[in-house]
């Protein structure tokens, strides 16, 4: 099962990465995809105490942080998962936020024929499908966090 988080606004770095670190910390937890809008381009030109558009780090792994966090979608296969993501939700958006369970899937299970196209005859593997923009280098907008054992 799929849930989105939608917070109030839009998430800063700093919140960015201390709410990924908590979620990614609950074992139910199989995949997440924060979405929303690209940085700006001329972001390179502020001084580093403005720039959202930074490394951060995320169950040890760094990543750079290429949108604003508008939504979040997490893969969790028990729903009082639910109950513990609230929680963790209250503790780093004080300003609202609503978690969203309406739909069975907000991230993609099945490969598609984006998929063939982009990735061609080669194997995509399950946990990467869904994860891409179609329109963008997998390179560059896909990090891949692997889970302590």
């Amino acid at each position: 099962m799929d849930i989105e988080i939608f917070p109030h606004r839009v998430l800063g770095s700093d919140t960015t990465e201390k709410l990924l670190n908590d979620l990614e910390a609950l074992d139910d937890v199989k995949r997440t995809v924060i979405h929303g809008p690209r940085f700006p381009k001329g972001e390179a030109t502020l001084p580093p105490k403005y720039q959202e558009r930074r490394v951060i780090n995320v169950n040890g792994e760094d990543v750079v942080l290429q949108v604003k966090t508008a939504r979040i979608f997490l893969e969790i296969t028990m729903e009082s998962t639910i109950d513990d993501v609230e929680e963790i939700c209250k503790e780093h958006i004080p300003y609202g936020f609503d978690i969203n369970q309406d739909r069975s899937n907000y991230i993609r299970k099945q490969k598609t024929v984006t998929d063939r196209i982009k990735y061609g005859a080669s194997d995509l593997p399950d946990e990467l499908v869904g994860m891409t923009d179609q329109y963008s280098n997998f390179e560059d907008h896909v990090n891949i966090i692997k889970k302590d054992d």
